[in-house]
């Protein structure tokens, strides 16, 4: 293992068209430039227990929720960088833990067969969620991604993803990008990343395109509308919806 990195802050999801997507792009110029990598494509291996504990508790919506994914940007050899991510939410803030590896060195981490001196705190952290949960992949998830942060204040961040995609096969980040669509977000989803309060320009921003938040998930589309046997529940009104 080698860098570790952890994130705390606010993160907001909006549904868009093309159009509004526009009118955001157009009124934020003043304000937000790309980031370092500009577009890029992301990809995710989301890991549950095999009763779906993690986003059956997520979709819930619980003041306290959590998950672990393995993340790449592109599409990575046996010895490229990826990312073994716990996410957490508590009270609306969102906690971010990850730790960087080689690809082919994931499982061999996660199963806990390396020497555990080797790892830092962070990745102590992911190996006692891993002994809890006894995750394992379940989901690989995809979009590209064109992201800006802020030009006086480099830890507000604006991301649009489109072309969300999804497969439960080959669930390793080394077989590739593809997939299936996920369905259900609108054109463009955006988010909005901010350790505090949005600013004004950005508010009036938003209300000018007709842009509001949506509770949608990635991973919980994909368990309630498309997993087999899930999309009655998604249906019945005494399930709880994606979130």
């Amino acid at each position: 293992m080698a860098t570790q990195s952890g994130f705390k802050r606010y993160e907001k999801k909006y549904s868009l068209t093309k159009a509004q997507q526009r009118i955001i792009l157009a009124g934020m110029q003043p304000y937000m430039k790309k980031d370092a990598y500009g577009e890029y494509t992301i990809c995710n291996i989301y890991y549950d227990t095999d009763d779906w504990r993690l986003i059956r508790t997520s979709l819930e919506k619980p003041v306290y929720k959590e998950k672990l994914r393995v993340r790449s940007y592109g599409t990575p050899t046996d010895n490229g960088s990826v990312f073994v991510e716990i996410k957490k939410k508590y009270d609306g803030v969102v906690y971010k833990r990850r730790v960087t590896a080689g690809a082919n060195e994931i499982q061999p981490f996660l199963n806990g067969i390396c020497p555990a001196e080797q790892y830092d705190q962070i990745g102590q952290e992911i190996l006692w969620f891993q002994r809890f949960y006894r995750t394992r992949p379940k989901v690989f998830i995809g979009y590209d991604r064109l992201a800006f942060a802020g030009i006086d204040d480099p830890e507000l961040c604006i991301t649009f993803d489109t072309n969300l995609r999804w497969r439960t096969t080959d669930l390793d980040l080394r077989c590739g990008d593809y997939g299936k669509p996920i369905s259900g977000y609108g054109e463009v989803l955006m988010e909005v990343k901010i350790p505090d309060a949005a600013p004004i320009w950005l508010s009036r921003l938003l209300a000018e395109a007709k842009a509001y938040p949506t509770s949608y998930s990635k991973y919980g589309a994909c368990y309630c509308y498309d997993m087999p046997g899930t999309a009655a529940r998604a249906n019945d009104k005494e399930e709880i919806p994606c979130a």
